[in-house]
């Protein structure tokens, strides 16, 4: 039982290595003027990005999605809500009536909100296709206390 935890305890002493050694890394390319973003990999390792390989950061008060294609779904959702404002708003011109004008909300909030997932999305979808290209492991989500 005592080798067992001891070979974790060793594991987990060179783990701190590897990440002060990256965190040291992290701050020298920050003195250098490098836009990076430090954080945990999804294996908990500490890995410096790039700026372009950090798309959106779930779990920071942002979006809970993960993905580029679960924020296009979250875009569809949003456009949808857009179309249905849209009925909604001329909807009672059809009966010869005026328009619902507080459905105009509804559709300004869809609408903004669409655009502004949109371009998490695609945000996202370039970090992840730069990460890919140069070979960096998938940040995971939260912040790196230091």
């Amino acid at each position: 039982m005592s080798f067992d935890r001891e070979r974790e305890r060793e594991r987990e002493r060179e783990r701190e290595r590897r990440n002060d050694d990256v965190y040291a890394e992290h701050k020298e390319a920050l003195v250098r003027g490098e836009k990076r973003v430090l954080r945990k990999t999804d294996s908990g390792e500490l890995h410096s990005y790039p700026a372009d390989e950090i798309g959106f950061s779930p779990g920071r008060g942002q979006a809970q999605v993960r993905s580029w294609w679960g924020m296009g779904i979250l875009t569809a959702v949003m456009g949808l809500l857009v179309v249905l404002s849209l009925v909604i708003l001329l909807s009672p011109v059809g009966r010869g009536e005026q328009p619902f004008w507080a459905a105009l909300l509804l559709t300004a909030l869809g609408g903004y909100g669409a655009w502004y997932i949109f371009g998490m999305a695609r945000g996202e979808y370039n970090a992840k296709r730069l990460r890919t290209e140069r070979r960096a492991p998938e940040p995971g989500a939260g912040h790196v206390p230091r």
